[in-house]
């Protein structure tokens, strides 16, 4: 059991944290196809469009982890996290740029608002990912934020791709995946930071590991939705209208 095993060091925990990459879903078939420039123009507005849920929650979920946390310092830290989503007086935030993705993409935003085209599988991903926060001590919450270790490789290679794969996306369209390269890095400096200082025993670094892994089969599971949805069609997965 690993509660008999030795605590791993912190570099030795946070290597272990690291190989969990494989399973991000970068490596999904639907994002393969993205990264390829083999998606068609509805997959991309549907990946947008469902995408936005999860943005939308990012900021109920920081809220959530936030009210679990005793710890000021933290709170300080945490809460520039939901700055960078709902924005401040002189800059709209993270989730405006993704509204303005999706008109980069020939989306309305009223329609990406609306929620009219969030699938039913990422709708319940997403709620599972936001409600976990919410019931989870805060450390393990802030643990299940660390795929974004994996991310900026994500947003470096849309950067790189999008304009020539997909050239009737608006370029402005683009801002969130810059603006997140910059705020990913600071973030997981800190969360790992508060992970590694956590989890500090064998059967705790485990769990950190089970909790990371939670949240990459969230992230896996929502492609899975849009992979039925918007590559093979499947009904009643898709939700035309």
């Amino acid at each position: 059991m690993s509660g008999q095993h030795a605590a791993w060091t912190p570099a030795q925990f946070e290597q272990a944290l690291r190989a969990l990459g494989s399973r991000y879903h970068i490596h999904h078939p639907f994002q393969v196809m993205m990264g390829e420039g083999k998606l068609s123009k509805k997959a991309i507005q549907g990946w947008v469009a469902n995408r936005f849920y999860y943005q939308l929650n990012i900021p109920h979920k920081d809220a959530y982890l936030m009210a679990n946390c005793p710890d000021r310092a933290v709170r300080r830290r945490w809460i520039q996290r939901i700055i960078d989503h709902d924005g401040r007086e002189g800059d709209e935030g993270g989730i405006e740029c993704w509204i303005r993705m999706a008109v980069a993409c020939g989306l309305t935003r009223e329609e990406v608002v609306s929620l009219e085209h969030v699938l039913p599988g990422v709708r319940f991903a997403v709620d599972a990912y936001r409600n976990f926060v919410r019931d989870a001590e805060w450390h393990e919450g802030i643990c299940s934020s660390l795929t974004e270790l994996f991310a900026p490789t994500a947003h470096r290679q849309r950067l790189a791709t999008w304009p020539e794969q997909y050239p009737w996306i608006e370029p402005q369209g683009l801002e969130y995946f810059r603006n997140r390269l910059a705020e990913a890095h600071r973030d997981v400096e800190h969360g790992l930071a508060v992970t590694l200082a956590h989890f500090t025993t064998r059967a705790l670094q485990d769990r950190a590991l089970e909790i990371l892994q939670f949240k990459l089969d969230v992230l896996w599971s929502i492609l899975d939705a849009m992979h039925l949805a918007y590559v093979l069609a499947m009904p009643p997965y898709f939700n035309e209208r």
